[in-house]
């Protein structure tokens, strides 16, 4: 992916061409709106955030949005999926004008860094609106911009940014504003942010409009979940087995005590257990495993804790317990795991 040349007049290089048209409310300058991009970033985030750009800029015929790219270097970026992508400079030493979001991606906290951190804290200080996409939420606590902020990031990186920073409560929403701060979970849910920008600035509808260019049928709430919810994971309503299981997987970390989970449940150890086996063909205590199992590999893909934090954060008495339940389950041991990085 490249860019285009730099002497292309502005018009050719933000404004494509379409068929379709909207006369609506134009801003009185350009709304700029700069992405700083890390190594790993995901390219799905990244590009859901300036697509409905482009569409407002498309239909409109003019630049109500123009975006820069930024890496720490200057040098281009590879994501996620191998893909380089050129960017237009360096960080600036003189805040850029606008919105400012760090992409981030896989692997945060190997690629956090604490001069973009500093540089972030700096745009903030000087009351830029700034913000993150997918695990880009690591570089502003860094930053120290987090605490007592209503924030989130990626579902996959929640549990290993709740291990580096146990101060910090992140919220599994797709996406939070919270006054000069912005941040969104990643993925199609950064076309929401873009949205946003662009139903404020040059109104409703051309955000729907917007939408329609995308093929995006529905808009998501800052308060919609990231994932589907546990009903429609397990593929039953039973507000029991659905309790049951919301308590296990928020009790990863404890010892596992199965009465406690029935009275939570208002249901007795011999309901729980056959709701289980009818409804998932496993025991509570085989789901509780694999619980721990699931979150355990999250934490060796996506930080540096050692095989001893992670077995101890997914509730295990010691690591050589942990390793062999691991070792069973997914065939190779921790230590591998961890260093197929």
């Amino acid at each position: 992916m490249t860019r285009q040349d730099e002497a292309a007049p502005v018009a050719s290089r933000f404004v494509s061409r379409g068929v379709a048209h909207l006369n609506a409310p134009k801003p009185a300058e350009p709304i700029m709106v700069n992405f700083v991009l890390v190594p790993k970033f995901t390219m799905l985030a990244f590009t859901s955030a300036i697509e409905p750009l482009r569409a407002a800029n498309q239909l409109s015929g003019s630049n109500l949005f123009e975006w820069r790219i930024f890496s720490e270097t200057g040098a281009g970026v590879i994501a996620s999926n191998g893909v380089q992508v050129a960017v237009d400079e360096a960080l600036p030493r003189q805040s850029p004008p606008g919105y400012i979001f760090v992409c981030g991606g896989v692997e945060p906290e190997l690629t956090t860094s604490a001069q973009l951190a500093d540089w972030m804290r700096a745009q903030w200080r000087h009351g830029r609106t700034v913000g993150s996409l997918c695990s880009g939420a690591y570089i502003l606590a860094e930053a120290g911009l987090l605490k007592g902020r209503r924030f989130t990031l990626h579902w996959e990186n929640i549990p290993g940014f709740r291990e580096a920073y146990p101060d910090l409560d992140p919220v599994e929403s797709s996406y939070c504003f919270d006054n000069r701060l912005i941040t969104c979970a990643g993925g199609i849910a950064s076309a929401e942010i873009a949205l946003k920008l662009i139903n404020d600035h040059c109104g409703a509808e051309m955000g729907q409009a917007a939408m329609n260019m995308c093929l995006l049928t529905h808009r998501r709430t800052a308060e919609d979940p990231q994932t589907i919810s546990i009903a429609a994971r397990l593929g039953t309503r039973n507000e029991y087995l659905v309790s049951a299981v919301e308590f296990i997987e928020t009790h990863i970390d404890e010892e596992f005590n199965l009465a406690e989970c029935a009275d939570h449940c208002g249901v007795s150890l011999r309901q729980i257990q056959r709701l289980f086996r009818q409804h998932l063909g496993i025991t509570p205590v085989e789901y509780r495993n694999n619980a721990r199992l699931r979150k355990a590999r999250i934490l060796l893909s996506e930080t540096n804790l050692s095989v001893m934090d992670v077995a101890v954060a997914c509730g295990y008495a010691s690591s050589s317990h942990f390793a062999k339940a691991f070792r069973k389950k997914y065939g190779v041991s921790p230590n591998r795991f961890s260093n197929f990085r």
